[in-house]
């Protein structure tokens, strides 16, 4: 879990709604190339082999293998997913008089007094679209107005940007559908605020008013700024919507009183450069987690709700040196505030918002990544936050806080503390003396030869993946080690660990992540022979510059959806993040400083002959988010540059294994039906196990029945 996450770029493709307060604040600074790209080889997709003098015989034989492999582990995933079957999330809805789900292609409801009465359907994603195409649509969000009179949920077809929102008169079951509609709100049963998206923009906020026999829409707010991302959200106590505007580096909040919807929109506080906040409400008055404390990192502010602008925030709480805020949460009377202290480590941190100086902090078991809070029914506000802890080979735990008894209880026990899983907190030292955390997970001792492979992001003050994947987890029941490096670039150690890897520091990124590397190996962790490499859409800049550098640190990189050719990306201004990613990258065209930056560690740009480790990359069509363009460009220099060393190599080089999967569509995150989900991973594990020699676990052995009769 992160405070300042990547912004539209994964919000657009997952239903993104459901991030934490400071992951809807950050969502919005990082970019749209972000995506686990699993490569795999589908019946529609193209894959080739760069090697050296492959006749087409042994390319096909290769090909059938790596489908063999394929096939085999996505038996054991199919295990692995059967045994963690009943997984909690924070997926039902609660209403005032029923729970609404979503199941297969429609959403249900049931009644909350009747206990297990039969599910009705109130919505089939059949009745908008036509025929078999209702399987090729996720419903993605719901909302609820405030007296259940109304549900509005946003849908999303597979493997494109189109997105409807349809509305459901719960009542006379009639229904109304919006195109394009990203983030959307209820003020009252008849009011809904909603965004549009163009293109990966999302500037306009309109406002529906229903009645009975029609609606009547109008425009409510416009963005001029072009990098700036709008957003509509309603405070946890659902008394105020906000209305959202941010860059990568400013943000500012609008309030609309959902009382009296028609006024106007109440400004809280005016952009600024470098200035970033959230606002939630709390007895007339504002509860802001602002970057105004020490160093600009978060602390939290209030302000009165009539005099709610920067002259009149008053700091309620500033976190101890070295302790990250993450997020922020307003519950009954307390904020509480998901922290990251200095030894890498999840808490939370309870401020009673009537007596502020009376804070104090519960640990989270040891084991936490990932913090995920229940947003309650606006029937039902709770004086208890529910919440979801997990790890990536953890699946999530229930836990319920009680802010005004001081204790967190669970149902559940404590999760993993009780199998054999450790988790290690690990600091590397980068090349200019600063500590680099790494979150390490294996079972076992470790040693030279077992399996290791490294996750990273570093990019957009965006942290890395800590979430719990059923993937992962197999991979650690195989032996295997995991290791998260939280490289500066990413938001894990607040904004600084941000600002200090961005435009012409971005080279700091590279570092860190070979000193990671470093770290593990001479802590006894691995060895380069059976190390790989996985990251995501802008995760691959620090992979692929490692990769020119230092390919001899790893014997195989995925990259998923990967952003590999920034310097011709961040010339050509028509590109439909360039404006927006000059915070992030820098201006090459503009900026000769930049450009030598930029050119200094770009993966495209550095490509060389010499002995590559196996790479497997994936690309979308038409991902306007991580261009195709440059992932055949990097993959074509490549392919040049392996056969150029091989042909003049002095000793017999290893022959790398460049695979790429081209997928139809634009959807950067990749599929999200589950049979796909789970030919890719299952690829992309078979692709790990050949690379690094290994062979395939065996296939459960079935039992035999016994004849009793016999």
């Amino acid at each position: 879990m992160s405070f300042l996450q990547d912004r539209t770029a994964d919000k657009l493709q997952n239903s993104a709604m459901a991030l934490p307060a400071a992951q809807r604040l950050a969502a919005r600074f990082g970019t749209l190339r972000s995506h686990f790209l699993n490569v795999c080889v589908t019946r529609r997709a193209r894959c080739r082999y760069y090697t050296k003098e492959r006749s087409l015989d042994h390319h096909c034989r290769d090909l059938e293998r790596y489908r063999d492999l394929k096939a085999c582990f996505k038996r054991h995933l199919k295990a692995t997913y059967r045994k963690f079957s009943n997984i909690p999330d924070h997926s039902a809805v609660y209403g005032r008089h029923h729970v609404y789900f979503m199941e297969g292609n429609a959403i249900y409801r049931t009644e909350k007094k009747k206990g297990e009465s039969e599910p009705e359907r109130v919505l089939d994603l059949g009745c908008i679209c036509a025929g078999e195409e209702a399987q090729e649509w996720t419903v993605q969000r719901i909302r609820l107005s405030p007296h259940e009179k109304h549900l509005a949920a946003t849908v999303k077809k597979h493997n494109t940007e189109i997105t409807r929102c349809v509305v459901v008169n719960l009542d006379q079951r009639n229904i109304l559908t919006l195109d394009d509609v990203f983030s959307f709100e209820w003020a009252t049963d008849e009011v809904l605020f909603y965004t549009i998206q163009e293109g990966l923009k999302c500037q306009s906020v309109y406002r529906m008013d229903l009645t009975p026999n029609s609606s009547k829409i109008r425009s409510v707010y416009e963005e001029s700024q072009p990098d700036v991302f709008v957003e509509v959200s309603l405070s946890r106590d659902g008394h105020m919507l906000n209305i959202t505007c941010s860059s990568r580096s400013s943000s500012e909040v609008s309030l609309v009183d959902v009382s009296d919807p028609h006024l106007e929109p109440v400004l809280v506080q005016a952009r600024q450069p470098e200035l970033l906040y959230h606002v939630e409400h709390w007895r007339r008055n504002l509860i802001i987690l602002a970057n105004t404390g020490p160093g600009q990192e978060y602390q939290v502010v209030k302000a009165s709700l009539s005099e709610p602008s920067m002259m009149s925030w008053d700091a309620i709480f500033t976190p101890c040196p070295g302790t990250v805020l993450k997020d922020m949460d307003v519950v009954g009377d307390h904020c509480i505030l998901v922290a990251l202290t200095t030894s890498n480590e999840l808490e939370l941190i309870v401020v009673p918002l009537s007596r502020p100086r009376e804070a104090y902090t519960l640990q989270l078991p040891s084991w936490a990544c990932a913090v995920d809070t229940e947003r309650p029914g606006l029937a039902e506000q709770r004086s208890t936050l529910q919440l979801l802890i997990s790890s990536p080979v953890s699946p999530p735990v229930s836990y319920r806080l009680h802010p005004e008894g001081g204790f967190l209880s669970s149902n559940t026990g404590d999760g993993p503390s009780r199998e054999n899983f450790i988790t290690a907190r690990l600091k590397a030292r980068s090349q200019d003396g600063t500590l680099v955390p790494v979150t390490l997970f294996h079972a076992g001792a470790c040693t030279k030869d077992m399996p290791l492979l490294a996750h990273v992001y570093g990019a957009y003050g965006r942290d890395v993946d800590m979430q719990f994947c059923l993937e992962k987890r197999f991979l650690l029941e195989q032996g295997w080690a995991l290791a998260y490096c939280h490289i500066r670039g990413g938001g894990e150690r607040g904004l600084a660990w941000q600002r200090q890897a961005r435009v012409q520091g971005k080279h700091r990124g590279v570092e860190d992540l070979q000193a990671c590397l470093h770290h593990l190996f001479s802590s006894g962790v691995s060895s380069p022979p059976m190390s790989a490499l996985t990251a995501r859409s802008a995760g691959a800049v620090p992979v692929g510059a490692l990769c020119n550098t230092r390919p001899n640190m790893m014997r195989a990189v995925v990259l998923q959806s990967p952003f590999l050719d920034v310097l011709g990306t961040m010339e050509d201004p028509k590109m439909p993040l360039t404006m927006e990613d000059r915070e992030e990258w820098g201006d090459p065209l503009g900026n000769p400083q930049h450009r030598l930056a930029i050119a200094s560690y770009c993966p495209v740009h550095n490509i060389t002959p010499q002995c590559y480790p196996s790479m497997l990359l994936t690309a979308q069509a038409d991902d306007n988010r991580a261009p195709l363009a440059g992932v055949l460009k990097y993959t074509e220099k490549l392919k040049e540059a392996v056969q150029s060393h091989l042909s003049v190599a002095a000793i017999l080089d290893p022959e790398p294994n460049l695979v790429v999967n081209i997928q139809p569509g634009a959807n950067h995150v990749g599929p999200v039906d589950w049979d796909s989900m789970l030919e890719e991973e299952a690829f992309q594990i078979a692709f790990l196990y050949k690379e690094l020699g290994m062979e395939p676990p065996h296939p459960p052995r079935r039992r035999k029945r016994t004849n009793l009769c016999g």
